[in-house]
């Protein structure tokens, strides 16, 4: 069972589980919120070995139902973007928080053999520029209503293992880009808005500095954990390539041969983390995980691909999500 199985990750774990598993079922389920998007798994709609069901993970027996005969649970379902949390905490103390709960109690009830509580690195807080990177020792310090809704997640994950026993492994990533990747986070947002010769919105002075990871590479990462990891353990998953956000977006523009002079400072974003770095040397040892990928190479197919997916992207960005969109940018 994936939850949020329509959105970004969700979509290409999917295809990568088929890819390498092609015997497993897979079970998809997804409320399909404004990020969740079928289109991203057309080529799966009628294999026997997929079925999707749309539902919310806050909804325990419709959660009970579809997991039942499940003997692994991947728990992507998540409201993820830390504006909206700042603009409204609700949605997301709802399906971070109780939603996890709900899945929780319900792989008791089915008895599961692993529960991945998928999370971020986010819930670490920020890194001044001469600290050491993150491991899963470091203290929990969420810095936004997202990471702290996905913080209590994994205390929740965490304390289940501890008190019932249930088989939970969490696993901690950085900043992920990539196909089918909803144009509201910063990658496909610069790309879209690019190929429109529109604003590039930057936060501040845009010199905050993140550790990206290509998607594929984190699905591979979550593939190991499932797989090969210790239950009750916490595994870094990092893309090994941190760099301030100014810097990707004028390297995106000169691959896109696109002007800086459409980039636009606006004012930064409430309690804005300054640095996330991730140590991944756990998940290399005790898994044999390290990402495949080097940043040069996947953010140009990341580039391609949007140029050439043109029909996905005008089918996400309409209707609520340009009224949000207006709110966030436009009107700041």
């Amino acid at each position: 069972m994936v939850t949020g199985g329509a959105g970004f990750i969700g979509s290409n774990l999917i295809k990568l589980i088929h890819k390498q598993h092609p015997d497993w079922k897979i079970v998809n389920f997804d409320s399909l919120t404004y990020a969740g998007n079928l289109l991203s798994l057309t080529e799966l709609e009628n294999n026997p070995k997929y079925t999707f069901i749309k539902g919310d993970v806050v909804d325990q027996d419709s959660v009970i139902k579809a997991m039942e005969g499940c003997w692994a649970v991947l728990h992507l379902a998540a409201e993820s973007h830390v504006d909206r949390s700042i603009e409204d905490p609700g949605p997301f103390l709802n399906t971070n928080i109780q939603g996890t709960a709900s899945m929780l109690n319900a792989a008791r009830k089915v008895g599961v053999q692993r529960f991945v509580q998928v999370s971020t690195d986010e819930v670490y807080g920020s890194l001044e520029l001469d600290d050491p990177a993150f491991d899963e020792k470091h203290k929990l310090q969420p810095n936004s209503p997202y990471s702290a809704s996905k913080t209590s997640g994994d205390l929740l994950a965490y304390a289940y293992y501890k008190t019932y026993g249930l088989p939970v492994l969490i696993s901690r990533c950085s900043n992920n880009y990539g196909p089918y990747h909803f144009p509201e986070k910063l990658i496909p947002l610069l790309i879209s808005n690019a190929l429109q010769d529109k604003a590039i919105p930057v936060y501040g002075d845009g010199m905050q500095r993140r550790d990206w990871i290509y998607v594929e590479d984190h699905c591979l990462g979550i593939l190991a954990i499932l797989e090969k990891g210790k239950p009750g353990e916490v595994y870094n998953l990092g893309g090994n390539h941190e760099i301030p956000n100014l810097e990707l977006i004028k390297l995106i523009l000169k691959q896109l041969g696109k002007s800086e002079d459409l980039i636009t400072f606006v004012k930064d974003r409430a309690g804005h983390d300054r640095r996330y770095a991730m140590d991944c040397s756990k998940a290399l040892n005790d898994l044999g995980w390290q990402p495949m990928y080097d940043f040069d190479t996947a953010i140009k197919m990341t580039i391609e691909w949007n140029v050439t997916n043109k029909s996905w992207l005008d089918s996400v960005t309409s209707g609520d999500y340009m009224e949000y969109y207006k709110r966030q940018y436009i009107d700041r």
